[in-house]
């Protein structure tokens, strides 16, 4: 059984990680507000761009679209966002699972497979598995916020890749905010793009004339979109992060009052079981004498 001075100790300490969690609910509640609002604006502007290309493809009388190429290296890229910090809940560990699974997946249908972390948590989690076949880790890039740049360049790396046939497929792997509770990881296909597939999902006939030239509108607005879909996928990646790290700090804290309670309580119960000791050994000292 522990002491009093134990007890005490340990209520203190608990009291102090309430602290720390406390203050962290509240810097990532005000955190989630902006990742929030800046996923939320970009959200439609990155459907609709998707929705232009698409459509715009579909149109092209272009055979030999360079972005929808083949090759039979068989090597798909996986870009993989997650978090620089812990501490967010199960955030970085959903994003490892689904990585781990459709590694798993590509392997069984006979593909290798390339990783780009963005984010340090599930490369480190991942090196110990895949060291070889990282290409590279781009991290500290949500401070203070997440620049245009960064997609552009995550697009130029990618791109690159791509043209030299050192990869085939290119999927993108982030976790899509829905609200502070609720987030889900979803993978989206970057490259090739595929003509036939994209006609399917248009809703409407549009008609337009290409000026100056197919190619060249094609050659200009694909990349800009690659990178418009990565920024919005780390927009919402970042959302999802703070809305996780606000409601496991929110569960911690909440925790930490049960713990204190019940320590308090059973520092009570063995405080008055100490007294009551001490009180029945002075009374059986005095009717001894």
């Amino acid at each position: 059984m522990p002491s009093l001075k134990d007890l005490r100790n340990r209520i203190s300490s608990v009291r102090s990680t309430k602290k720390i969690t406390s203050a962290m609910k509240m810097v990532a509640a005000a955190k989630l507000k902006r990742a929030q609002d800046n996923a939320e604006k970009s959200r439609p502007y990155a459907n609709k761009m998707k929705e232009i290309v698409l459509s715009l493809i579909s149109k092209s009388n272009t055979n030999n679209l360079k972005f929808s190429k083949t090759n039979n290296k068989k090597t798909v890229l996986l870009i993989v966002c997650s978090a620089d910090r812990g501490l967010c809940g199960g955030f970085n560990g959903s994003i490892i699972k689904y990585t781990k699974n459709l590694a798993h997946t590509l392997k069984n249908d006979g593909k290798n497979f390339k990783f780009l972390f963005v984010g340090k948590k599930a490369y480190q989690s991942l090196r110990r598995i895949y060291k070889d076949l990282i290409i590279d880790l781009v991290s500290d890039f949500a401070n203070p916020k997440i620049e245009f740049e960064v997609a552009s360049s995550i697009r130029d790396q990618v791109l690159k890749l791509f043209f030299d046939d050192e990869i085939s497929e290119c999927y993108l792997i982030y976790t899509k905010f829905k609200s502070a509770i609720s987030q889900n990881v979803e993978s989206q296909k970057l490259l090739p793009i595929e003509k036939d597939d994209q006609a399917e999902d248009l809703t409407e006939a549009i008609m337009y004339d290409f000026e100056p030239d197919e190619e060249v509108i094609l050659d200009d607005i694909i990349p800009k979109n690659i990178a418009i879909q990565i920024h919005s996928a780390l927009l919402e990646n970042l959302a999802s992060e703070q809305g996780s790290r606000m409601t496991a700090m929110d569960n911690a804290t909440r925790n930490a009052n049960d713990m204190i309670d019940r320590l308090t309580l059973f520092y009570n119960r063995s405080r008055q079981a100490l007294i009551t000791k001490e009180l029945i050994e002075i009374i059986s000292g005095a009717e001894a004498v």
